[in-house]
């Protein structure tokens, strides 16, 4: 089944708001096997809203919109459905009901306006929308089906799950079940080249790339009679995908490289500690993101000047001024004092030029150090990255340190390899 999602509303093409809902409506539908082919968002304009319906109508039997459906004059999403379909609206008398007692209940008097909350084309499926006073809709006919939902997100997505998804089911009995392969150290055009092989003349199942912020991922997904079939295909491929590219794999469930630190920190009874100069805590809050990182996550210190440097991880002023604050010595040290004042297993410290001023012919902004004791051993490592603003320059540094961290107790860093 294709599919488009359709948002009306004029707040989102001015970017007053953001268009979460088409998010959430892609990431749900292609569980269920519903191919979503455009993405299409038109203003409170009648003329242009029955334009993009016979747009959407020429390549998909499914139209989902959102937005519209709302008490005023603006709201006209069922309005020009009902005409584009040849339908007439009408009143449904059991939503006037359930539309007079919400009202009531809110203490709220009913205007005229709010009667049309009432009325849908005339051979509409109602869905429910307990969390507001605007229902959705259904409409089958000649071959077309649509799906009218309200624009609150969180009047949006309990309908959709719990009126929308039931009836979508019942099109395909088929299964889709797919993994997110998340990887880091390799872009997403060599990732391609590495398993072109497997890509070319795919048919089931499917693979597809996905670059993001410093990582590429990989979608490998099925579509068959029964989940296990759907799993065993997609577990298959994946074995074939590691043959090639299985360095680079962090994660075969899509989830985030701080998570998959924390958990193999928990696994292993490891506590961890932080020192941050150029992040500026950034690091502190990925991790305490995480519900129940304090369980492996002991403390982070940011600091950021010179003199936060000595009198909270010890960093010695020669250090300072024969090597500047932003060295490999710098964030070695930073590291080791780290490892005396917290005694955690794992101990990471950051100190870097972020920009847009600072940096040195040798160390330009993007250039920053990451130190790391573990083991009783300890070593810094350089970065940098080019062209960068400071946010991302910021958000490149933090990613590294997880990055090292997890090659570090993966045991397949060059820090364990002078030690071998």
């Amino acid at each position: 089944m294709k599919c488009t999602i359709l948002t009306v509303g004029t707040e989102i093409l001015f970017g007053s708001i953001t268009n979460t809902n088409a998010v959430f409506l892609s990431r749900e539908l292609q569980t269920i096997g519903v191919d979503v082919m455009y993405h299409m968002t038109v203003g409170d304009n009648p003329h242009r809203l029955k334009e993009m319906l016979a747009y959407a109508y020429h390549d998909c039997d499914l139209v989902i919109t959102t937005g519209g459906l709302g008490p005023t004059q603006d709201d006209l999403t069922k309005e020009m459905i009902a005409e584009y379909f040849g339908e007439k609206i009408i009143e449904f008398p059991e939503q006037l009901e359930i539309l007079k007692t919400r009202m009531w209940n809110r203490n709220r008097p009913i205007t005229p306006n709010n009667l049309k909350q009432a009325r849908f084309p005339e051979h509409a499926e109602i869905l429910n929308n307990p969390n507001g006073t605007a229902p959705g809709f259904w409409l089958q006919k000649d071959g077309k089906m649509i799906a009218s939902l309200p624009g609150p997100p969180h009047e949006m997505e309990p309908m959709f799950l719990n009126e929308l998804r039931p009836r979508l089911l019942a099109f395909d009995n088929k299964v889709l079940y797919y993994r997110n392969i998340r990887t880091n150290g390799i872009g997403e055009s060599q990732l391609e080249n590495d398993i072109m092989d497997l890509v070319d003349g795919q048919t089931d199942p499917t693979l597809a790339t996905y670059a993001s912020k410093f990582e590429t991922t990989l979608r490998i997904a099925s579509k068959r009679e029964t989940r296990e079939e759907a799993e065993a295909a997609v577990a298959e491929m994946l074995d074939k995908v590691k043959e090639r590219i299985g360095k680079y794999i962090y994660s075969e469930d899509g989830e985030d490289l701080s998570f998959v630190v924390f958990k193999m920190l928990k696994e292993r009874g490891l506590t961890l500690s932080a020192a941050e100069s150029c992040t500026g805590g950034l690091f502190a809050k990925t991790m305490t993101d995480i519900s129940g990182s304090s369980a492996v996550f002991d403390r982070s210190l940011v600091t950021y000047m010179e003199r936060a440097k000595m009198a909270e991880l010890g960093v010695k002023k020669e250090t300072l001024d024969k090597y500047t604050a932003v060295s490999e010595k710098t964030a070695q040290e930073m590291a080791e004092g780290l490892r005396e004042a917290s005694q955690s297993d794992v101990c990471i410290s950051v100190t870097g030029y972020a920009g847009p001023g600072g940096g040195t012919e040798e160390d330009p902004v993007g250039t920053f150090y990451i130190g790391l004791w573990f083991e009783g051993r300890c070593k810094a490592f350089r970065f940098q990255t080019r062209r960068a603003s400071r946010e991302r320059t910021r958000e490149y540094a933090c990613v590294q340190m997880f990055k090292l961290i997890y090659d570090v107790l993966m045991g397949r860093n060059e820090f364990f390899a002078e030690s071998l």
